[in-house]
């Protein structure tokens, strides 16, 4: 993915979530969750798109018994 179409993306995604704060009347807490949700997803996607959870499923976890 190049850095122009990462840029736009962002830009996107953050346009809609102001369009989204601004123009639909919901509950404040609903909002913060709705923004959250948001922030967390777009740092997730961008750390796979950099390759960082790429290898994620190399890490050994220890299993409880």
């Amino acid at each position: 993915m190049s850095l122009i179409n990462l840029l736009i993306t962002l830009i996107v995604i953050g346009v809609l979530l102001w369009l989204v704060n601004t123009y639909i009347p919901m509950d404040a807490k609903i909002k913060q969750i709705l923004n959250v949700v948001v922030v967390i997803c777009v740092v997730v996607w961008l750390l796979s798109a950099f390759g960082v959870l790429g290898h994620a499923h190399d890490i050994q976890v220890p299993q409880v018994r």
